[in-house]
C-alpha cells in the first residue's frame, strides 16, 4: 500500500488553528492528503482526529458525539459568547446552590434546539456566519436541533460566577452557545470562559500526542481502531484482489446492518463495504484499489 494509511490524535495547542495543525502534518508526513474531522477555535485545545492518507476516505463514517469539559462566566454576555469578544454587559450573577443551578442544567439536558453563536461556521447566502460577524454583521440564525447526551456540573464557585462542566454531545453542538443560553436563562448573561474537547470520533485524550516542530515519529493510528464497533469481514488471499478490483464479498446474513470492516488475513484493513442484499457485502472504501 502506497503511502502512509491511518490517523493521528493530536492534542491541539491554543493559539493554532485546525487547518494550521494539518499544514505542519503534511510538510512532516511528506503527503497532501491529510484532514482533520471536526474544527476546533484557535483558543480551544484538546482532541483533533486527523486522517492520513487513504484513511481520509473513512471521516464520514466515525462516530460524531464528542465531549468536552470546559468552564462558564456567569455574568458576562459578550460578541463572540466567550471570553474573547468584546463585552457587551456585565452584571450580579444569582447565589445558587448545586442542586438549584444543577436544575437550572436539566434544561440543557437531552434534544434541544440551539441556536449558533454569531462567530460560527454556519453558511449563511453562501458565506461563513464568522466572516460577516467579524465585519460587524449581525446575524438572526436560527435554532438547529442538537443532542446532550450528559451534562455534568463539575463544579460551581459562586463567589466568581465560574461553572465547570463535562458535556457530551451530538456534532454541531455549540458549547459557547450552551454559555450564552444559560446565563439568559439565569438572567445574568454568560459565555465560554475555557474549553479542551477530550474525545471526539471514537478517539480520547489519552490517545494524542502534541504537534511537533521537527520530523514526525510517532506511530500512526491504524484505520479501523476507531471503527472497533462496526463488524468486520476477514478476507482470504483471493477475496483481496477481488475486493480491490471492486467485487462484492460474501456476508453472513446474520452481521448486523451498516458499515462492514474489511480486513486482510494480516489483519490490516483494506476498506470498508455496506450490506447490497441479504448475503452480500459492496464495496464503498477501497484501499490500495486496482486500475
Amino acid at each position: 500500500m502506497e503511502g502512509p494509511l491511518g490517523f493521528v490524535v493530536i492534542d491541539k495547542p491554543a493559539g493554532l488553528t485546525s487547518h494550521a495543525c494539518v499544514s505542519r502534518l503534511r510538510r512532516q508526513l511528506g503527503t497532501r492528503r491529510v484532514g482533520h474531522g471536526g474544527t476546533l477555535d484557535p483558543a480551544v485545545t484538546g482532541v483533533l482526529p486527523i486522517a492520513v492518507g487513504q484513511a481520509t476516505r473513512l471521516l464520514p463514517y466515525l462516530a460524531g458525539e464528542k465531549t468536552y469539559r470546559g468552564s462558564i462566566q456567569l455574568g458576562r454576555r459578550t460578541t463572540t459568547d466567550d471570553l474573547e469578544g468584546e463585552l457587551l454587559e456585565d452584571q450580579p450573577w444569582p447565589q445558587l446552590s448545586i442542586p438549584e443551578l444543577d436544575v437550572q442544567l436539566e434544561t440543557f439536558r437531552g434534544a434541544i434546539d440551539q441556536r449558533p453563536p454569531q462567530v460560527s461556521a454556519v453558511h449563511v447566502d453562501g458565506e461563513r456566519a464568522h466572516a460577516r460577524a467579524r465585519r460587524g454583521e449581525w446575524m438572526d440564525l436560527p435554532p438547529r436541533p442538537v443532542t446532550i447526551h450528559r451534562l455534568e456540573l463539575l463544579r460551581w464557585d459562586s463567589a466568581c460566577g465560574v461553572l465547570e462542566l463535562e458535556v457530551h454531545c451530538s456534532a454541531g453542538t455549540y458549547i459557547r452557545s450552551l454559555a450564552r443560553d444559560l446565563g439568559e436563562r439565569l438572567g445574568c448573561g454568560g459565555c465560554l470562559a475555557s474549553l479542551r474537547r477530550v474525545q471526539a470520533m471514537g478517539f480520547r485524550i489519552e490517545q494524542a500526542v502534541h504537534l511537533a516542530d521537527g520530523e514526525w515519529t510517532a506511530e500512526l493510528i491504524p484505520p479501523q481502531q476507531p471503527l472497533a464497533d462496526r463488524p468486520q469481514r476477514i478476507a482470504s488471499e483471493s477475496e483481496v484482489e477481488d475486493w480491490r478490483c471492486g467485487r462484492r464479498l460474501s456476508l453472513q446474513p446474520e452481521m448486523s446492518a451498516g458499515p462492514v470492516v474489511v480486513l486482510d488475513g494480516e489483519g490490516r484493513m483494506i476498506g470498508l463495504g455496506l450490506h447490497e442484499e441479504p448475503g452480500s457485502l459492496r464495496p464503498k472504501v477501497v484501499f490500495d484499489a486496482r486500475g
